[in-house]
């Protein structure tokens, strides 16, 4: 791992795990709320029980934190499963309405939480690129 990842895996890594543990200790309430918006976004989720959903999530958030977290993942794996993950965030912010502005991008107060996605997006690009940009060199 290089140096320059660090603070971008352990910040990231962290988080990720982190709500992946909550969810997993989640209750009915969460996973029917977690459920409804992602099943709203994803239509293919709407024949999942909600507390199975929040399982499903949260095993993929923890997995997905212990990766970024573990030195020994390249930059690239995991660049590609952060991207995916929060490729998948930022789409539902898009299609759930009520959570940006019309017509734009820009989000509304009950967006925001949601929007701040964005960021995990940007680091997974930039570890993916590290990623190639490394093997470009060898």
């Amino acid at each position: 791992m290089k140096l320059r990842n660090v603070p971008l895996r352990l910040a990231t890594g962290a988080y990720v795990l982190h709500s992946g543990w909550e969810k997993w200790h989640g209750n009915e309430a969460q996973a029917t709320g977690l459920h409804g918006m992602a099943s709203g976004a994803f239509p293919a989720f709407k024949p999942m029980k909600p507390t199975d959903f929040l399982r499903m999530l949260s095993v993929g958030e923890i997995a997905l934190g212990s990766a970024l977290l573990a030195p020994f993942v390249p930059a690239a794996v995991v660049g590609i499963g952060l991207t995916g993950f929060s490729g998948a965030l930022v789409t539902m912010y898009l299609r759930t309405d009520g959570l940006h502005r019309p017509g734009t991008v820009w989000p509304t107060s009950q967006g925001t939480a949601i929007s701040k996605d964005v960021w995990m997006l940007g680091i997974g690009l930039s570890l993916i690129a590290d990623g190639a940009s490394r093997r470009a060199h060898e």
